[in-house]
């Protein structure tokens, strides 16, 4: 059976708990064990079929008992209470994972690790991303409050800008890293500062990064 055609592109952040850097990107273990994180994205252009998603946000906080490949994980999906019903639909689609090639997307590799999914919530999702400058914010009032910011020298405090490139990503081909402060409430309580974040432009289909 034919997949339905879509597409997704704009700017994302994501946090998690572990160190600056997220050994994860580097095929190692999470520095403490298990695997936690957010995701927000603003689509400046996209579709799925016949339904346009400019304009919308969607979020999600996620956490795994161990590494990510360990499964069991679980899954608080977040989608723009803006979005119609068929655009409620298609993002919840995409972010399942069910319309993508298998490993293609983060979607579907991330979904394929989760046991459980919690009901969706449908919220006004506040959304910054300045890439160039390592700076964003993600904010779902009563769910989650995401921030980035420049990694700090511990000696000048000068900001500590690292880049990292992935030739074969499945989320990224290149992404700003950063320092994040996360605090989550609901059906997954996360809490942190001094942790990972990265920013990237997101431009993704079923099959994978648009490259």
């Amino acid at each position: 059976m034919a997949m339905i055609d879509w597409m997704i592109r704009g700017p994302e952040i994501a946090t998690c708990n572990c160190a600056y850097g997220c050994p994860c990107q580097f095929n190692a273990l999470p520095t403490h064990g298990n695997c936690t994180a957010t995701v927000g994205m603003r689509i400046d252009k996209g579709h799925f079929g016949d339904v346009r998603l400019d304009g919308l946000h969607w979020a999600g906080v996620f956490a795994w008992p161990g590494a990510i490949h360990e499964g069991h994980g679980q899954a608080q999906p977040i989608v723009d209470e803006r979005a119609s019903p068929k655009q409620r639909e298609a993002l919840l689609t995409i972010m399942s994972g069910q319309e993508s090639q298998p490993g293609a997307t983060y979607f579907q590799v991330f979904s394929s690790m989760i046991d459980k999914v919690h009901e969706p919530l449908f919220k006004a999702i506040a959304f910054a991303a300045d890439i160039d400058a390592a700076t964003g914010h993600i904010k779902v009032d009563g769910v989650v409050d995401a921030k980035a910011e420049p990694i700090r020298n511990p000696v000048t405090g000068q900001p500590h800008r690292p880049k990292l490139s992935l030739r074969n990503g499945f989320e990224f081909l290149a992404a700003e890293f950063a320092s994040s402060t996360t605090k989550t409430q609901g059906a997954i309580p996360l809490d942190w500062s001094g942790r990972h974040a990265h920013l990237t432009m997101i431009h993704m289909t079923g099959e994978g990064i648009v490259r």
